[in-house]
């Protein structure tokens, strides 16, 4: 048979690539099919062909997987593209996660020669860690404005899989606290209520864009945060009053209203003015406070961060006397973890306020061997005078700039941790690492992201010499 793009067939995913790549197979055909579960028989239109590399849109699920034990817990499942895997147990979701990531891996060692005498990949796997809570976990989300249908009523939520338009009404959404579906709910109900317009996307016009809400694990300290355009103007103080009255396990200590008026669908601050309280919240982890402001990156499961932060510890070994340079290094979370057991740590990262907002938490946690520099990792090491003895890697979900990676491996440091949260990413850059004379020792899994299709890893390699 040969499959033809266009056109529809039927069949039954026998395995997932990571992140979400199923794979289907007709008659020695394979169709990549994304947002299935292994076992599931489904419906797909194939919308990319290319040579033998064939695509399949997914259209309907006509059985369900053996592996799916439960009952979706949300209103909006499947539609939603938020919680892939929430009718599988979540040690089935571990067991599949553990699966991708380390075939991955082992991939890219045999490709890169790192192999033992029976030809398979050298390196201790030291499994996946569970999140310590699976559901409610998030610190953050951003929800958006919009409509379900095209000129439908108002919704406030999550996109639906596959569209960048249409949004869902996502009031009972498992990822995130209580508080946080409460608040969702109040503001749907404020704006549904009095008309007001949402942003559309295409002709520019409209006024709600986003709801981003933050959530402190530990302090139940939230930060509610609207963003419209300027296009038109509204009173906000019954919506803040409605808010501060709401029944709540947290407290709301901060109401700002943003606005942007950039064409990109981004959550980002041309203006913000608060509309009560304050812009941050404190967060503990490992012993340490830190400063969260709406935005500051933080790990999203404050939780499971504490488990990766740990390996991140015990993977980096004694820094005593030594220097550290974290890239990619966010509000310095990691260096400040560290810098108790090091000379001095060194933090890099692109974003000002992340990196003003790490300075501001080492010095609260009496930290003055952190310091940190704002700029790309790619400029910055042609001026830092400094060498460091370790290296910790923390690069965005497409991994290190290919300009700044020979940059990073001509210090020749004996010991690299390399923290992904695209591991896919993690496996194109082992190639030059091993290729410059490292190893990976050992790696591990953390599920920071319950229900989805996404997982942390954490590899360390060391130089041989």
């Amino acid at each position: 048979m040969v499959l033809k793009k266009g056109e529809i067939y039927e069949g039954v995913i026998q395995k997932v690539d990571f992140p979400n790549k199923g794979r289907i197979i007709i008659e020695d055909t394979t169709v990549t099919v994304k947002n299935g579960i292994p076992g599931q028989r489904v419906r797909f239109l194939i919308h990319k062909k290319r040579g033998k590399r064939l695509e399949g849109r997914l259209l309907e699920v006509l059985e369900k997987s053996p592996l799916e034990t439960r009952k979706p817990l949300c209103s909006v499942f499947p539609e939603c593209g938020g919680c892939m895997y929430q009718t599988m147990a979540y040690e089935e979701q571990l067991r599949m996660k553990e699966e991708q990531v380390r075939t991955l891996l082992e991939q890219a060692l045999r490709a890169g020669g790192q192999v033992d005498e029976q030809g398979r990949a050298d390196f201790d796997w030291e499994g996946i860690h569970a999140s310590p809570i699976e559901f409610g976990y998030r610190n953050k989300m951003e929800f958006s404005f919009g409509d379900d249908r095209k000129d439908g009523p108002l919704t406030l939520g999550l996109h639906k899989k596959g569209s960048t338009y249409d949004v869902l009404n996502t009031g009972d959404c498992r990822l995130v606290h209580e508080d946080m579906t409460r608040i969702l709910r109040c503001v749907w109900h404020y704006f549904s209520s009095r008309g007001v317009s949402h942003y559309k996307k295409m002709q520019h016009t409209g006024y709600l864009r986003h709801l981003l809400l933050r959530r402190g694990v530990t302090s139940g300290e939230i930060l509610v945060n609207l963003i419209t355009t300027s296009q038109e103007e509204h009173d906000l103080e019954p919506l803040k009053e409605e808010l501060l009255s709401l029944p709540l396990e947290g407290r709301i200590v901060g109401v700002m209203h943003i606005v942007n008026d950039s064409l990109s669908d981004t959550v980002q601050c041309d203006e913000m003015r608060i509309l009560y309280g304050q812009d941050f919240f404190y967060e503990t982890l490992l012993g340490l406070t830190f400063k969260i402001s709406t935005f500051s990156f933080f790990q999203p499961n404050s939780l499971a961060a504490e488990i990766l932060y740990s390996i991140v510890r015990e993977y980096v070994g004694d820094t005593r006397d030594k220097v550290v340079f974290d890239l990619y290094s966010g509000t310095g979370t990691i260096a400040q973890l560290l810098a108790a057991v090091a000379k001095e740590v060194i933090g890099v990262e692109i974003v000002e306020e992340a990196v003003e907002a790490a300075r501001l938490n080492a010095r609260r946690n009496g930290l003055e061997n952190c310091r940190f520099i704002a700029g790309d990792v790619l400029k910055v090491l042609d001026e830092l005078e400094e060498k460091p003895d370790t290296i910790v890697l923390d690069p965005p979900r497409d991994g290190i700039h290919p300009k700044a990676l020979p940059k990073i491996l001509d210090y020749g440091v004996d010991r690299i941790v390399y923290i992904s949260c695209k591991a896919t990413s993690l496996a194109r850059d082992l190639e030059s690492f091993l290729a410059k004379g490292y190893r990976v020792v050992k790696a591990a899994g953390v599920d920071q992201f319950c229900e989805t299709v996404h997982a942390e890893t954490v590899a360390l390699l060391v130089k041989n010499r």
